[in-house]
């Protein structure tokens, strides 16, 4: 496998098929996360016990603050891969994909060591009551053993987003979540194993899916050439760069972590109603994120490829064509949030007085594309580029700016205040990393 050769000036719709071929099945993938969700929270539906929603819906949080913190598998690997790929070096490829699988290994590793404590910590923080924590602890017990499943799969992910396999990656994820999806109903449905069954679902997707991504990963390599060397994998030059980036990433993730949870928290304090409708309209974000997040994979691998090659001028059309990309659709989001957005609020809950506070606050929801796209998109570029420095300290920028005013606004303004400082946290991002894109511009070869 050799890097693709670059394309000429005028060859603008072959620049457009490269964003496009990464971007598309990034988006299909993530549509069938949302869709895992549902199911999971439908066949709990029908256990006669509220309980057991409570439950998976705790222990889907548990597992989501665990991981999500490591989120850095993919996207340290992703950029460095693509580095490589750019650069036509395939010891350097197969080297990348070790270091991450053996990081990835480690950190399950100490997830176990530690499953008893995490669990514990999570259980004494979200307060559920004596059933809800009884049946999150068998759901805990049993998905607890898909770690290693899990976070290599995150190591895979970012390795084929490196050498531009979109399509491995989208292949990947619809073989989890749907194989997960088809045993939550025999399990539960058939079976009646109860949340029990749920759990066991995603850790046999979890590892059919890592069977599929090891596959994948062999089949590349392969074509690639060259073999593995553990010991080349290893040097200290290499670890310590895979050591900072992951480090600058995870402070980033925790920050963004942090935001959210502030933001929780101050929608609780406004009441149960704007907490359950600021719920509703955050979900307008979590699909703008799936959308937006297919173009800032596109241009994380495409300039990752161009740093590699030394190329200022694929650097240029990367960015400028995956973000011009990535700017349209916002802007279709915004639209279609203003348009249709009481018609999606009202599919999502039936409850007159949480969907007239939706409403109300929906002008919010349907600005925030326009205003994180470009915090989403310079993501991906700095990813690619691995100057994840700048990442968390534009991240450390945006939270200093948002925790006070998420706190004062909300006194001053209610919950208008609150959705405003979450759109000056959105702003923030974005303007601290465009600050420092000439610099990164420069850096990039001729």
């Amino acid at each position: 496998m050799t890097r693709p050769t670059s394309l000429p000036a005028s060859d603008t719709m072959g620049w457009h098929r490269r964003v496009w071929v990464i971007a598309v099945p990034m988006m299909l993938a993530n549509v069938s996360v949302p869709l895992l969700n549902a199911v999971d929270t439908g066949v709990m539906g029908h256990q006669g016990d509220a309980a057991y929603i409570g439950a998976v819906g705790l222990g889907s949080v548990i597992f989501s603050l665990v991981y999500w913190g490591f989120g850095f598998l993919r996207m340290g690997t992703g950029g460095f891969t693509a580095q490589a790929f750019g650069a036509n070096d395939r010891q350097e490829l197969r080297a990348c994909f070790l270091r991450a699988a053996l990081t990835a290994l480690a950190i399950a590793a100490g997830i176990f060591l530690l499953q008893w404590p995490i669990l514990l910590l999570a259980l004494a923080a979200l307060e559920p009551s004596e059933r809800v924590a009884e049946l999150t602890t068998i759901y805990f017990q049993v998905r607890i053993w898909a770690a290693p499943a899990t976070l290599l799969m995150y190591a895979i992910t970012g390795w084929l987003l490196g050498l531009q396999q979109a399509r491995g990656v989208m292949l990947m994820q619809l073989v989890l979540n749907g194989l997960n999806i088809a045993l939550s109903l025999i399990f539960v449905l058939v079976l009646e194993w109860g949340i029990f069954g749920v759990g066991l679902a995603t850790v046999v997707a979890e590892y059919v899916a890592l069977a599929l991504g090891l596959w994948l990963v062999h089949r590349h390599a392969k074509r690639l050439g060259g073999v593995w060397d553990f010991r080349g994998s290893l040097q200290r030059g290499k670890l310590l760069a895979l050591f900072r980036v992951n480090r600058d990433i995870f402070i980033r993730t925790l920050c963004l972590e942090l935001a959210f949870l502030l933001f929780a928290r101050q929608s609780a304090l406004l009441g149960d109603g704007v907490l359950a409708a600021n719920q509703i309209l955050l979900r307008f974000l979590e699909f703008t994120a799936y959308g937006l997040d297919g173009f800032a994979y596109a241009a994380e691998a495409l300039v990752g490829s161009a740093k590699g090659a030394g190329s200022r001028q694929d650097f240029d059309r990367a960015v400028r064509i995956s973000t011009i990309w990535a700017g349209a659709l916002a802007l279709l989001l915004c639209l279609l949030y203003w348009l249709l957005g009481r018609e999606a609020i009202s599919l999502l809950t039936d409850l007159q007085d949480v969907q007239a506070l939706a409403g109300a606050f929906l002008v919010y929801a349907a600005v925030l594309p326009i205003i994180s796209v470009w915090a989403f998109q310079l993501d991906g570029i700095f990813v690619g580029t691995t100057r994840t420095a700048e990442m968390r300290n534009a991240m450390l920028l945006s939270l200093a700016a948002y925790t006070p005013l998420a706190i004062w606004l909300t006194e001053l303004w209610g919950n208008d205040g609150l959705w405003l400082a979450l759109l000056v946290l959105m702003g923030v991002r974005g303007f601290a990393l465009l600050a420092h894109f000439p610099a990164l511009r420069r850096s990039i070869g001729q």
